[in-house]
């Protein structure tokens, strides 16, 4: 079956127009998941366990009409952002902030891939901050996902590392050795607590504990104004 066009809501301003091609349920994870670089569609599926494939295909199908991804020619059933796609980022990344500081907890079940926790690490990271301390790479493992988080310059890359990482490109950032490593593990339960700059427990594998500190200054989600009192009234 065809991808349909996108339904519209007779709106003319750019909010409707945007929701309209990205607003369908899976689009904007899809559109997350590919900010990390071409993905094959069983990497997309594998990404986002519970989506049906029928459901992945119509919005693969609609994503490449609307101009948003396109396919990869070298790469066998592989899809990337276009121009147009990648203007997504910021939104992505604002979208991330404010879903963090929204009310709720982790539901069972849930999972945290290494595309998903570069795009919460970009979304919480200072870049102003991070300039201050020489490179430093932290290596960071939240239940079954690792990766690891290169900091120089104020520039940051991301990078899969754990046992099933896709192929990566070079890094974009590595201008140097890191002069710094912190490797750490922390619950992934806990995860929002650590970027919200409190300090849950921490095994600490390499480096020295004052780098998590260091850390904690470079990755961090400020509160968004209005988010407590939304909370207060999600639980009166």
């Amino acid at each position: 079956m065809a991808a349909r066009a996108p339904r519209g809501f007779g709106q003319a301003g750019g909010v409707a127009r945007a929701v309209e091609r990205v607003g369908e349920r899976w689009a904007l994870l899809i559109v997350r998941d590919l900010l990390a670089g071409a993905r094959r569609y069983s990497d997309l599926k594998a990404g986002l366990p519970r989506i049906p494939t029928n459901i992945l295909s119509d919005r693969l199908k609609e994503l490449q009409l609307a101009g948003i991804i396109r396919r990869v020619p070298t790469v066998r059933g592989g899809y990337e952002l276009t121009p147009l796609g990648r203007q997504l980022e910021p939104v992505v990344l604002a979208l991330e902030r404010w879903g963090w500081a929204a009310p709720g907890e982790p539901a069972e079940g849930e999972v945290l891939t290494a595309d998903a926790l570069a795009v919460t690490l970009r979304a919480a990271f200072r870049g102003e901050v991070a300039g201050e301390f020489p490179p430093t790479e932290y290596l960071i493992h939240t239940g079954e996902t690792s990766v690891s988080a290169v900091v120089a310059a104020g520039d940051l890359d991301v990078m899969d590392v754990g046992p099933d990482a896709l192929p990566q490109p070079q890094r974009r950032v590595a201008i140097a050795p890191p002069e710094d490593v912190l490797e750490f593990r922390v619950e992934r339960e806990r995860l929002g607590d650590l970027l919200g700059g409190e300090l849950p427990p921490l095994d600490v594998e390499t480096g020295d504990r004052r780098l998590v500190d260091r850390f904690r200054r470079t990755f961090r989600f400020d509160g968004i104004s209005g988010a407590d009192a939304t909370r207060e009234a999600s639980v009166a």
